[in-house]
């Protein structure tokens, strides 16, 4: 039924009159791609947190910074290396999660998928809050803290029990202090209990503020200790 003769010869080389060699016609497969960013930390965080102006400090990458929603198009990763070149921390610029990330609004899980094998998140937050547009409720520090974890948890079960470490970005800004201090106050009365968090670092991307903390930091998670060598930060 197939129509070849079981007397013909299978060699290799494929079909050709030259060596009595009719090829069978290989089976149909539809194969799906599914390719994600490899780090060893994940930036998390809404729109126009300063993720990518965090990147771009920490790391010698050049993502796209703007003072608008979504600059951020497509992952970006950036490596802090040691001046010995022994040591490295790869982190995953993804573009900002928006709520309902976990039901795929807004492309939601083209950009959770790249933060899934990441060993450390690194969440990025406005001291000042959040809000998308004038007709979405404003969110609080804190508030958007609780609805990332929210909505990675529903994405992945699990995924917040890896290593967190919280940045309050824009520590420059009014009033900072002030929002900083409830934040702490918040999560430690509220959310400690549900979410362990490794290091709240306050920084600034307009002073550099926090920024070699926040580099030891990752360094630490990854290698359990922070690197004699001086760090340079590369891409």
């Amino acid at each position: 039924s197939s129509g070849i003769n079981a007397e013909w010869p299978l060699r290799p080389g494929g079909g050709s009159l030259t060596n009595n060699y009719v090829g069978r016609r290989a089976p149909d497969l539809w194969v799906r791609l599914v390719l994600k960013t490899i780090a060893d930390v994940g930036l998390v965080g809404y729109p126009n947190a300063g993720k990518s102006s965090l990147l771009s400090l920490i790391s010698r990458a050049s993502p796209t910074v703007g003072s608008y929603p979504f600059t951020t198009l497509k992952p970006t990763v950036g490596y802090l290396e040691t001046t010995d070149r022994t040591k490295s921390v790869g982190v995953a610029d993804i573009p900002g999660l928006i709520e309902g990330a976990s039901e795929n609004r807004g492309l939601g899980h083209v950009f959770l998928r790249h933060i899934e094998r990441t060993s450390v998140l690194l969440f990025v937050i406005d001291v000042g809050g959040f809000q998308l547009n004038m007709k979405s409720a404003h969110r609080t520090a804190f508030e958007t803290f609780g609805y990332l974890c929210r909505e990675l948890e529903l994405y992945m079960g699990g995924m917040t029990k890896r290593p967190v470490v919280v940045t309050i970005n824009k520590m420059d800004t009014d009033h900072a202090d002030e929002h900083f201090k409830k934040f702490v106050e918040q999560y430690q009365t509220l959310m400690a209990r549900l979410v362990k968090v490794h290091s709240i670092v306050p920084v600034s991307c307009y002073t550099g503020q926090g920024i070699l903390d926040l580099q030891n930091i990752l360094y630490e998670l990854k290698y359990g200790e922070i690197p004699k060598a001086y760090t340079e930060t590369i891409v």
